[in-house]
């Protein structure tokens, strides 16, 4: 019998953070953070870190777990996010997986082999050594041109990405987005109910705009400054995120602070747009339109815990019919 988790998920700034938690004492669960940036230390605001007041009692999982220099990718969330899922469920409880980050999500729920290289193969070398010569879009072309598919999906600037893709056709000659589809097409280990929070495309740049703001009013920029002063720099994964990046930018001098404000709330819009995108591809998703709900959280929380309560309730039930069936029950 596979095991129950929920997944609530969305854009950011559509109001996952303040959902999750409800739903979580709701149903006796924990949170497992599925965001690539709220697993450092350190970063607090740009990440728009739950505060442990926010948490109000819920255990969260993946939550300032890294020191900012260290590395963050995938396969590292799979392992973290496996460990805690086995401790939710030896608790009794019910783990909900919440972030924007639909790959990580994909990788959990479907048990995705990535088939991670030896990072120091001669290939990664090369191409590591390309793209500090010619740049990230020259690589991105040569990935274009042997995986159009992944070339299409990987921003040109991930050039982590960009580099493993291309080592994994080099070494396999198979392209990475074929064997990425091939893994998602499989079964999955849970019994998930995958809930996509969203609202209109114009509300939700407005929230974003509205965020950004008042992250900088909360101090992202003296936030930065202190990560500089501990040795943190523009190459380390932490400090890819978005509002990490453009502020650091600012205070190397390479650009005024209106400007690196404007190029994050401009970045943070495609950054929505990439996720909703990426959302509406993945299978069995259940979407949450905050305009059919009035946009009153009550209503959606109670959509989902009904829903939950039914599809849990059935699954039972045909858990207790198969065990009569095969003689492992008790027939009455």
């Amino acid at each position: 019998m596979k095991q129950p988790l929920i997944v609530l998920t969305g854009p950011t700034a559509a109001g996952k953070t303040a959902l999750s938690i409800r739903l979580a004492q709701s149903v006796g669960g924990e949170i497992i953070s599925a965001d690539s940036m709220q697993v450092y230390r350190h970063m607090d605001i740009g990440s728009a870190k739950v505060t442990t007041q926010e948490r109000n009692g819920v255990l969260h999982h993946l939550i300032d777990v890294l020191e900012p220099w260290e590395d963050f990718n995938v396969t590292v969330f799979q392992s973290m996010a496996r460990e805690a899922l086995s401790d939710i469920y030896a608790r009794g409880h019910i783990p909900i997986v919440a972030g924007g980050t639909g790959f990580y999500i994909q990788a959990l729920l479907y048990d995705i082999d990535f088939k991670e290289n030896d990072p120091n193969t001669d290939v990664r070398s090369d191409l590591e050594k390309a793209a500090r010569e010619y740049g990230n879009e020259y690589l991105h072309q040569q990935l274009a041109k042997v995986d159009p598919d992944a070339a299409r999906q990987i921003h040109a600037n991930n050039r982590k990405r960009v580099i493993r893709a291309l080592e994994f056709y080099h070494l396999t000659g198979q392209p990475i987005s074929k064997h990425n589809q091939q893994e998602r097409e499989k079964d999955s280990p849970y019994r998930f109910y995958y809930y996509v929070l969203n609202c209109d495309r114009a509300l939700l740049y407005r929230r974003i705009e509205e965020r950004v703001d008042q992250m900088i009013a909360s101090g992202l920029v003296a936030e930065v400054e202190r990560l500089r002063e501990m040795g943190c720099r523009r190459g380390m994964t932490s400090m890819q995120g978005l509002g990490y990046k453009e502020i650091l930018d600012y205070l190397n001098q390479q650009c005024s602070l209106e400007d690196a404000i404007t190029i994050l709330k401009r970045d943070t819009r495609h950054f929505a747009k990439r996720q909703l995108t990426w959302f509406k591809r993945e299978r069995n998703v259940r979407w949450l339109q905050l305009e059919d709900f009035d946009f009153q959280q009550e209503r959606v929380l109670r959509h989902i815990l009904e829903e939950f309560g039914r599809e849990e309730a059935l699954a039972g039930r045909k858990e207790k019919e198969g065990e009569n069936s095969d003689g492992t029950g008790t027939n009455v």
